[in-house]
């Protein structure tokens, strides 16, 4: 797959195109190596520079590339003896939240999340991430699955929010995305949430009522997108990085808020940029988390996470 750009990473682009044109040159004229080196130093100092000084805007725009590491791409590096369980019993399958069965470093585990696709038609096939009433009502039936065989919940979190369209209405999002936050909150077994992009809205709330909310450090968490709080507030949706910036999205501002407990880092340049190195940071944190819930009863679970969610948006 071709090197994706951000707009802020136009001079790193602009770099190591010039690489490339003298890695070409090399093979039919001299070697460039010195100008080569030269440049690929410059090119890493404007990447650690630029994602060290992200504002929110940005950030958004990290959470929202497309090369970022997906639902598949966790399963293959951290899941072994994954099981796919399709539908929701009452109407069908909803391919934009895939789960299942699987071990998670020898421990066997419930594992889901949104999956936004990687080209064309995966996405068509994923909804781009967006899921449907049915998908929300299988996320309730494999918790219900989890919580008959005690075993832990995973999920990962990467959704621009729940799809609006008719359809979805007609057959009770708003409903299903409630019944999947209630049954998040009343299940007996530890549940780790993890947003690896995008946390859109009641979307990813719904897959994230858990007792450890981990971030990945350039992605996003928000009760609406940047573009549609503009549009609300401003009639504007232009003025999106002004939302961004006042809605406190990014993993710094969300841990202060006490709405995400961990900030899991990144490789230098995000996680696109070295794939296999942050999905193993992911797996060392959640593995970490999984421990220290272990010893905790069904109960102290279920007063443990209603108690953090409960404290969300209270002065004292």
């Amino acid at each position: 797959m071709a090197q994706h750009y951000l707009e802020f990473e136009k001079p790193i682009a602009d770099l190591e195109a010039k690489i490339e044109e003298l890695q070409a040159l090399s093979e039919t004229t001299g070697s460039f190596e010195a100008e080569i080196d030269a440049l690929r130093k410059k090119a890493n100092k404007l990447r650690r520079d630029a994602y060290a000084n992200l504002d929110p805007w940005k950030k958004t725009q990290v959470a929202r590339h497309p090369q970022r590491p997906h639902l598949f791409d966790y399963l293959d590096g951290l899941i072994t003896d994954f099981v796919e369980l399709k539908g929701d019993r009452q109407f069908g399958d909803d391919q934009a939240i895939v789960g299942g069965l699987g071990r998670f470093r020898g421990r066997p585990v419930v594992v889901m999340g949104h999956e936004k696709g990687h080209d064309t038609s995966s996405r068509l096939t994923h909804n781009f991430g967006m899921a449907r009433p049915e998908g929300y009502r299988k996320a309730v039936r494999l918790m219900d699955l989890a919580e008959r065989f005690n075993l832990p919940v995973l999920t990962f979190v990467d959704t621009a929010g729940a799809y609006p369209g008719l359809g979805a209405e007609e057959r009770g999002q708003a409903e299903a995305i409630a019944r999947s936050t209630e049954r998040g909150l009343t299940l007996g077994t530890p549940m780790i949430a993890t947003i690896t992009g995008e946390g859109g809205s009641g979307g990813a709330i719904a897959l994230a009522a858990a007792n450890r909310v981990l971030m990945l450090e350039h992605s996003i968490y928000s009760v609406i997108s940047p573009e549609g709080a503009a549009s609300i507030l401003w009639r504007d949706g232009s003025r999106a990085k002004d939302a961004a910036a006042a809605m406190k999205i990014t993993a710094p501002d969300l841990v202060e808020l006490k709405i995400v407990d961990r900030i899991i880092p990144e490789p230098e340049g995000g996680a696109h940029s070295d794939r296999e190195a942050a999905i193993q940071g992911v797996g060392d944190v959640i593995e970490a988390e999984l421990e220290a819930l272990e010893g905790l009863s069904a109960d102290e679970l279920r007063a443990q996470r209603s108690d953090r969610f409960y404290a969300i948006g209270r002065l004292s």
